[in-house]
């Protein structure tokens, strides 16, 4: 009867050469036409090196050069670039190829003999190709710890700039705002002054009237990019107290007024089916409100504007601010809240009242931190409506 660890031995070339041609030519391992010979055979020499041992020592579990082997071939195909699929029908084309070597010789065996070698081969294969699997695997999950790890160190590296490009730009913003404050200063001082001499001129009473109104524009972008850089940082606290909604929406229609009347539009105010009493944070909520009347007013040049107050279920109300003006394309809903962002129908108008592009920036800000939202419906030509809706009482 034939030794069949021998008659492997004595193949381990044939073995050897057939697998990696059947490698080669199998489509479904398209990774191995990159490789050299060496690198496509790589611990495949050990692992049959290690099925000899474990055949001629007849033993029913792999020897620790077989783990070895397949452990180092998981990692090499990784780092090759192949993938899991590939890796097994690797190992199902070895098992074929050294029966298909071997069947002459298995024939030749008893039954029990060729039961034995059938069950030791297929139970080494199986073992081998589950530790060159799990090595995969580990080097998948250890790559991908990586990719995590740097992702990490890359997000605490961009929010400490950014950290220190915020802290840098309130600075300068802070810094910028005193000398802006001394020419308004000035320039109201000597606007004043023009005013009341007998020797009036007309052309130096517009050009001092244009010192202040760009003054009074970039005072306006200073303070808000402030707010803005103060709400990415989120340093915003609430200070939460209980107050008339009427009552507050009536100081801000009358806050409003003037440039509404310079407008010659009509202010209306509905608030019937106001709440009593809400409780939020005042100042954030006139900053909101504030914001989207001279919206209202700065893109509306006839008609009017309406402010509504109503109860909603759930404990919540809604403040709305409809006006006639010149509408947003619906297609602009979502540009008209990011910083700097016009809709295309508004430019025109901006350059006329001087616009800094961050109020409606500033305002989806502050509603999210009272814990409300903002919706927006409006018709190019016909005006548009801003609803903010918030709990009657934050908590």
């Amino acid at each position: 009867m034939p030794d069949i660890s021998q008659t492997f031995a004595e193949n381990l070339d044939r073995i050897y050469t057939i697998w990696k041609q059947r490698v080669r030519d199998d489509r479904k391992i398209k990774s191995s036409q990159k490789l050299t010979e060496s690198a496509l055979g790589n611990s495949v020499p050990k692992f049959l090196d290690g099925i000899v041992n474990a055949l001629s020592q007849k033993i029913d579990e792999p020897v620790n050069e077989i783990a070895i082997a397949s452990l180092e071939h998981g990692t090499h195909r990784f780092e090759q670039g192949f993938d899991i699929r590939e890796v097994a029908r690797e190992y199902r084309l070895l098992r074929e190829t050294i029966f298909d070597v071997l069947a002459e010789t298995l024939l030749e065996l008893s039954a029990q003999e060729q039961q034995h070698t059938f069950r030791l081969i297929d139970a080494i294969i199986d073992e081998a190709s589950a530790d060159c699997f799990q090595q995969f695997v580990d080097k998948q999950l250890e790559d991908i710890d990586k990719v995590r790890k740097q992702q990490i160190l890359n997000y605490q590296e961009i929010s400490r700039l950014l950290q220190l490009n915020q802290t840098n730009f309130s600075y300068l913003a802070h810094e910028i705002k005193n000398p802006l404050q001394s020419i308004m200063g000035y320039s109201e001082l000597l606007l004043n002054q023009q005013q009341k001499s007998e020797e009036n001129n007309s052309l130096s009473l517009n050009h001092i009237e244009q010192v202040l109104m760009s003054s009074r524009q970039l005072l306006q972008l200073v303070n808000d990019s402030l707010a803005l850089a103060r709400s990415q940082r989120e340093e915003y606290n609430l200070n939460l107290q209980s107050f008339s909604l009427v009552s507050f929406l009536k100081n801000a229609i009358a806050t409003i007024q003037p440039l509404a009347d310079a407008k010659k539009l009509d202010l209306k105010l509905t608030c019937d089916r106001a709440p009593e009493n809400i409780t939020t944070d005042l100042t954030y909520l006139q900053q909101i409100v504030n914001n989207l009347l001279s919206n209202a007013v700065r893109y509306t040049d006839t008609g009017y504007i309406e402010t509504i107050a109503e109860t909603l279920e759930n404990e919540q109300y809604a403040i709305i601010i409809r006006d006639t003006g010149i509408g947003i394309d619906a297609e602009e809903y979502d540009d008209v809240f990011e910083p700097f962002t016009r809709a295309s129908s508004n430019i025109a108008a901006v350059h006329r009242q001087g616009s800094t592009g961050l109020g409606l920036a500033i305002v989806k800000r502050l509603v999210t931190l009272l814990k409300g939202k903002i919706i927006l419906e409006s018709t190019l030509d016909r005006g548009s409506a801003f609803t903010v809706i918030f709990p009657q009482h934050l908590a």
